[in-house]
């Protein structure tokens, strides 16, 4: 026991001593503006507040390729769900239970397996094939979720199919390892952020959301931009 305390204590020390000041800037910035959206709301929900933290939390240790970022993904794909249940967006609820969840327990494992150092994930450059074949997939199980969706009489119908499919892709992306998994988010974090604006029109206490979506977007953005650095530092090429 007191070997895997040792383990997981350097881990996590390993982990916050390669924070940038601006990553830590971008981190604590983020949580506060989180903090401030639902103590203005009036009536925040304190589900959608804890979701929101863990869910910045995750993005920055995601964007360092910290495998501890794909577990927090599955702690707030789980919240996550639950909230779009309570508003009927059952497209968000279905995607992000049964499908950005499970791959998020999958890209555990994969990163895991695929750690250039003990806090980062080895980039994986793909071939146009695999784009383009995820792509392909994307599409077709955004087909298949719209009437589905359409059965269960799912608020904003279309914004939500368009989810599924950004979901899906970012899912994928980052399981495989690809700097253009958060390029595929932030397309989510646009769609996600009108959504919830048009919920938050109706119950102030969905605010929290919008503005979790919108330093999602900021973090996805410096995401792209650092993995697209680090994959020139790394050896270049596919990787299984």
């Amino acid at each position: 026991m007191l070997f895997f305390y040792e383990v997981h204590m350097k881990f996590l020390y390993t982990t916050f001593k390669t924070f940038t000041k601006f990553e830590f800037g971008l981190w604590l910035g983020s949580l506060a503006l989180i903090l401030l959206s639902f103590f203005l709301s009036g009536n925040g929900d304190w589900l959608t507040l804890t979701a929101s933290l863990v869910g910045g939390t995750a993005l920055i240790l995601v964007s360092k390729g910290n495998v501890l970022g794909q577990i927090l993904t599955v702690v707030f794909s789980v919240l996550y769900g639950i909230i779009s249940y309570t508003f009927r967006y059952y497209g968000e609820m279905i995607t992000y239970l049964g499908m950005t969840a499970p791959i998020a327990v999958a890209s555990v494992v994969t990163w895991l397996r695929n750690r250039g150092s003990l806090t980062e994930v080895r980039i994986n450059a793909l071939r146009s094939l695999e784009y383009l074949l995820s792509l392909l997939a994307g599409i077709a199980v955004m087909c298949g979720f719209y009437f589905i969706l359409k059965a269960f009489h799912t608020n904003y119908l279309l914004l939500s199919t368009l989810s599924v499919l950004t979901s899906f892709l970012a899912s994928y992306l980052t399981m495989r390892r690809s700097p253009y998994y958060a390029l595929a988010y932030a397309a989510n974090d646009l769609i996600l952020i009108s959504l919830w604006i048009l919920a938050a029109l109706s119950d102030p206490g969905y605010l929290p959301m919008v503005i979790c979506f919108l330093v999602f977007l900021v973090n996805d953005v410096y995401g792209f931009v650092r993995w697209s650095r680090a994959g020139k530092s790394q050896t270049a090429g596919p990787l299984s």
